[in-house]
């Protein structure tokens, strides 16, 4: 038996429709007939597209699948690697406080015959460079004086600066690096108090350093608010929400963002309800970006546009699956248009270029 497969297919269907026309042609079938064959052959044509959609698979790439759940990405190991196709780290590290320390090494006699080379000027010179971290405890004793009146007796101690409210506490350079630690590096408690302790020698307890990340929670709550209200009034805004752990069990972590302020929120529920608590896409009536889950389709009073990434992936799938003509040019169109946008100085299109762009549209449609 011959094998099967997109091609074989295809040629196999559009020869039996060819014979059918030359048929038609001669007016060799009745109109009951051809009815009948050209519902026969809608139907193949479904049949076929399903068989092949199912022999594609689905990956991050062309479908919104997380790339969680698509296997191993082959192409993450080159990732952060300088060379072809790689772009290396250019972090600055300009929030750390940089000593530099420079030294020149002189030259007093010849290393060849050992003449007296003091008073020559040097032809040119080579530098070498050594990057190092020191870890510096700074810490600040602060005495106050206690006097007694020799009028009343009364005693008077000297007033503390209000940053140093107890008889220990640690600066705010201290709590932001274990804030950092839990928060963006995600270091558990323990570990979190271990490290400190390991580079500090200061042995702070768990509770002290999940107290900080519960007074930045609580010193936070004015800005959400006012971003909030920003946010608001932004004439786009892009959603998005990501599975993520908390205590073994999956939470949902709910973004909005117009691309320069970004909100993000911590929920168990992923849908309408994780929603309705936030409170920004039931208040919001601009145009929401969007992958087109079903609870952010519930809201009516604001415009709904899909993500181009995701509209991208679809396409993909299209072309893998079935290799559709019409699905390879609305790619390119859409990549067209971002380029496009990009590379405006306003980041709008021109008139001329916006009706362009939408006469492409609908004769890829048609």
């Amino acid at each position: 038996m011959a094998t099967v497969n997109a091609a074989s297919l295809r040629a196999q269907l559009d020869d039996c429709r060819a014979r059918f026309e030359a048929i038609k042609r001669d007016g060799k079938a009745n109109a009951e007939t051809l009815a009948l064959i050209h519902a026969l052959f809608l139907l193949l044509d479904i049949l076929v597209v399903v068989f092949l959609e199912k022999t594609t698979r689905k990956t991050s790439a062309n479908s919104g699948l997380p790339p969680s759940q698509t296997g191993k990405d082959e192409t993450a190991r080159r990732t952060g690697a300088p060379g072809k196709g790689a772009k290396p780290n250019l972090e600055t590290g300009d929030n750390l406080r940089k000593t530099v320390v420079e030294e020149t090494i002189t030259v007093e006699t010849c290393g060849a015959c050992g003449a007296d080379l003091s008073g020559i000027d040097p032809v040119g010179r080579e530098r070498r460079v050594l990057h190092d971290i020191v870890f510096e405890v700074v810490e600040r004793r602060v005495d106050a004086e206690i006097k007694a009146c020799p009028h009343c007796r009364a005693r008077t101690k000297g007033r503390f600066p209000d940053t140093m409210p107890g008889p220990r506490q640690y600066g705010t350079g201290l709590q932001a690096f274990i804030i950092n630690l839990l928060v963006a590096h995600m270091l558990s408690l323990r570990r979190t108090a271990a490290l400190v302790q390991a580079i500090t020698g200061l042995r702070l307890s768990e509770a002290t350093c999940l107290g900080y990340v519960r007074r930045l929670h609580d010193a936070l709550a004015s800005w959400e608010q006012a971003a909030t209200a920003q946010l608001l009034t932004r004439p786009a805004l892009h959603a998005d929400e990501t599975g993520f752990r908390v205590d073994g069990k999956t939470q949902w972590l709910h973004v909005v963002t117009d691309g320069s302020l970004t909100c993000k929120f911590l929920h168990r529920q992923r849908g309408r309800a994780a929603i309705e608590d936030i409170g920004i896409i039931p208040r919001y009536t601009g145009t929401l970006v969007h992958d087109c889950w079903a609870a952010y389709l519930a809201y009516q009073q604001c415009r709904h546009q899909i993500c181009g990434s995701h509209l991208l992936r679809e396409l993909t799938f299209v072309v893998d699956a079935n290799g559709f003509r019409w699905a390879r040019l609305m790619k390119k169109l859409l990549r067209e248009a971002c380029h496009k946008v990009n590379q405006s100085p306003t980041r709008i299109l021109t008139e001329p270029e916006r009706r362009s762009i939408i006469r492409r549209y609908r004769t890829i449609l048609t």
